[in-house]
């Protein structure tokens, strides 16, 4: 039982870190790590247009705001 618990920790170390592309240093990287859906980013249309306007104060309870 000790070993199985051993190898599923071990198993889950090692997915861990080639997910997080630890493992590239040996040819060993995720497919989905190099590119971050790059139809979407082509999908935009103008990113620099967003502006972000400040909402309610933090301080205002949620039933004032019904």
């Amino acid at each position: 039982m000790r070993i199985l618990l051993l190898a599923l920790v071990l198993a889950n170390g090692l997915y861990f870190a080639w997910s997080q592309g630890a493992l590239a240093v040996f040819g060993l990287l995720p497919a989905s790590h190099s590119e971050r859906e790059p139809q979407r980013l082509a999908q935009q249309v103008r990113p620099n247009a967003l502006q972000v306007k400040p909402g309610a104060s933090s301080s205002a309870s949620p039933q004032s705001a019904r």
